[in-house]
């Protein structure tokens, strides 16, 4: 054991005033003073400084998987969507150079392919079964994250008003297990074609 360096006049006299007002102030720690003063009294106090008692060692808390590992499942989502309707393409194209027909005969494959892939991996359902245009009723204490009240929103709720959109909410989700082999990142691979 290395030895400690002998505190100042002014070192103890600061760890003296810390001391008692702790000791006033905090019981835990006027707890924990107690034994060392008794040991004092007792004139079992150790000439040295005391050793503190080891801690046992807390293991590491797990290490967060990388982002691309935490949102695998997402990422795998946004590749399905890629595969079979070429979504990302058609996000990643400035469409505003091309005539209306072509983005029109574009937007056409890239709904059919996507649509399929929504359709194959989660169910969803309208929050709401009225009609668009419909009257419908708001009841006090409503899930807020379901209705989103617009327009002119004044009083306390039962509230009556027009549907706008009858919104979706997802009530089954059948995602495929995702290989830890494969790299969730690649949405798409580059293609080559040798001749």
């Amino acid at each position: 054991m290395t030895d400690q360096p002998t505190l100042s006049f002014f070192a103890r006299l600061w760890l003296a005033l810390v001391c008692f007002w702790r000791i006033w102030l905090d019981r835990s720690f006027a707890q924990a003073v107690l034994p060392v003063r008794e040991a004092d009294r007792a004139g079992k106090l150790p000439a040295g400084p005391p050793v503190p008692e080891p801690t046992p060692a807390k293991p590491p808390p797990p290490a967060a998987p990388p982002p691309e590992r935490e949102h695998a499942s997402a990422l795998q989502f946004l590749a399905m969507l890629q595969r079979e309707g070429r979504l990302v393409d058609f996000l990643q194209e400035d469409v505003a150079a091309f005539p209306d027909e072509d983005v029109g005969a574009a937007a056409r494959i890239v709904h059919e392919g996507c649509r399929k892939v929504l359709r194959q991996y989660l169910a969803v359902e309208p929050v709401l079964p009225q009609n668009e245009g419909d009257t419908v009723q708001v009841p006090a204490g409503f899930d807020a994250q379901r209705i989103r009240l617009t327009g002119n929103v004044a009083g306390q709720p039962p509230y009556s008003g027009s549907l706008k959109h009858k919104g979706w909410v997802i009530t089954s989700v059948t995602f495929p297990s995702t290989s830890p082999a494969l790299d969730p990142r690649v949405l798409a691979p580059a293609e080559v074609e040798l001749s």
